[in-house]
């Protein structure tokens, strides 16, 4: 029975107040955006003055400074490249350990399928230390692949076990019967394994896409260069100790936020059919 069956089965003050509450909900998480968006068409001095106000004389002056005065092209660019290669890699290494520690009866599964979960517990602040000075020892730090391997190991323990839980419903008979066929592995894994997984795909794709993009952490710690920022790094730019410079930090922001809302708006029935088809199934 589904949501909307209970509600319809509720009596009708419960109902109402399901109803009243998600209302709730959802104008506290729409407003903030919506203010954000108006306001970044405000000057400083209107924000200072009539911070929830609307914008008397809306203008985009403050989008065309942030980008020019920031260097927010290149950090758009640089977004894009560590979150489509972490993604990526990401993605096709979760997929080949989980068909390799799901279809391969070896005798230390357990103990690796165990290190990928332990994985999980591993935060980032833990390890940032002894993790920047290994890149500094082998030569990658200001490096693009110094921030995109720290996004891959950090993003496939959780891949991974997502991953697990789908392969592993793929029946053996399938990959038993082009065995027989004379298949090499390489051969089920991209003719059979990744067709079959397209639901947890779209799920993983889209959640270490939106991991990725909003990453602060790891660019900020591994580079100094500013050819090197991302986005969210390069928007903190514009919040100084003595001065914040509202209009174009909200500006930025909402540069920084609108690929991720697009991203979500083409690929959220994606996400939900993923779980709802595999992702989680056991």
């Amino acid at each position: 029975m589904n949501t909307e069956s209970l509600l319809r089965r509720a009596p009708l003050r419960w109902r109402s107040s399901a109803y009243l509450l998600m209302m709730v909900f959802a104008i506290l998480t729409v407003f903030p955006l919506v203010w954000l968006a108006y306001s970044s068409l405000k000057p400083h001095a209107e924000i200072i003055v009539n911070p929830l106000g609307l914008p008397q004389h809306p203008s985009f002056d403050n989008y065309l400074r942030a980008w020019t005065m920031g260097g927010l092209g290149i950090s758009l660019m640089n977004s894009f490249i560590y979150t489509v290669c972490a993604t990526l890699g990401t993605l096709f290494l979760a997929l080949a350990a989980a068909f390799g520690l799901t279809k391969f009866p070896f005798k230390n599964r357990a103990f690796f399928t165990a290190a990928f979960a332990l994985g999980l517990m591993i935060t980032v602040h833990a390890v940032i230390i002894p993790l920047f000075l290994v890149e500094v020892k082998i030569g990658i730090i200001n490096r693009r692949i110094g921030v995109i391997l720290p996004y891959i190991a950090f993003d496939l323990p959780m891949s991974v076990m997502i991953a697990i839980s789908y392969v592993r419903g793929i029946p053996d008979a399938l990959i038993e019967s082009a065995e027989i066929d004379g298949a090499k592995y390489r051969v089920v894994f991209w003719q059979m394994i990744l067709p079959l997984s397209s639901p947890v795909i779209a799920t993983m794709v889209i959640l270490s896409f939106l991991r990725h993009w909003n990453e602060f952490l790891f660019v900020f710690i591994f580079t100094t260069k500013a050819a090197l920022k991302s986005l969210p790094v390069a928007i903190t730019q514009f919040a100084g100790r003595q001065n914040i410079e509202y209009g174009l930090q909200y500006a930025s922001l909402v540069i920084g936020i609108l690929p991720m809302i697009l991203f979500y708006f083409f690929f959220h029935a994606q996400l939900i059919k993923g779980f709802g088809e595999g992702a989680l199934k056991e």
